[in-house]
């Protein structure tokens, strides 16, 4: 399996932007928190959220094919759980439906990245003190991050948590990734 500082290089060699590369830490950052509170493997879990989007740079004006490549890519990197979570966190457009936890959970927990990141650049204080019942007022107003699907992060009930927790776990994860700058 592929190491972390590896998949880092190949982040950077991907022409990965600076804001993909935030998203992509937030997103490995949620994706441990999650495997921790499930009880899955930490490392599996948090190298396919640092990955999933590994492909995007190439595949931005052809979605159909995003997680697609990444996966292709990744063949001999990851175990085949990780690369169908990858595979299926864009089903909506590539046309691999999520089934299993661990899609479920790529897809929710890369998703709420976007609402948490959004809604701590609105906060004097940031991460901090951020409480659930506020990202929740976002989540329902529609045009607050308007390009964050809210029905991906409610999938986090498939994932097997309800949506207080899972805001909360992921607001943790990031709040303390803000912290290790």
């Amino acid at each position: 399996m592929i190491s972390r500082n590896e998949a880092l290089e190949l982040l950077k060699n991907a022409n990965t932007t600076p804001s993909l590369m935030k998203h992509a830490l937030a997103s490995e950052a949620v994706m441990r928190a999650l495997a921790e509170r499930l009880g899955e493997d930490e490392e599996v879990w948090s190298l396919a959220g640092l990955l999933h989007d590994l492909d995007y740079p190439e595949t931005e004006s052809a979605p159909e094919k995003h997680g697609l490549a990444a996966a292709e890519r990744l063949e001999s990197s990851l175990p085949p759980e990780a690369l169908r979570a990858i595979r299926a966190h864009n089903g909506e457009m590539n046309g691999v439906a999520p089934e299993t936890k661990f899609d479920y959970a790529l897809r929710c927990g890369e998703t709420v990245t976007g609402l948490i990141s959004a809604a701590a650049l609105m906060r004097p204080t940031g991460y901090e003190g951020m409480a659930v019942k506020s990202v929740k007022k976002k989540m329902k107003d529609k045009a607050f991050a308007a390009n964050v699907n809210r029905d991906n992060i409610k999938q986090c009930e498939n994932a097997g948590l309800g949506l207080d927790e899972f805001l909360e776990l992921a607001i943790g994860a990031m709040a303390a990734l803000d912290t290790d700058k």
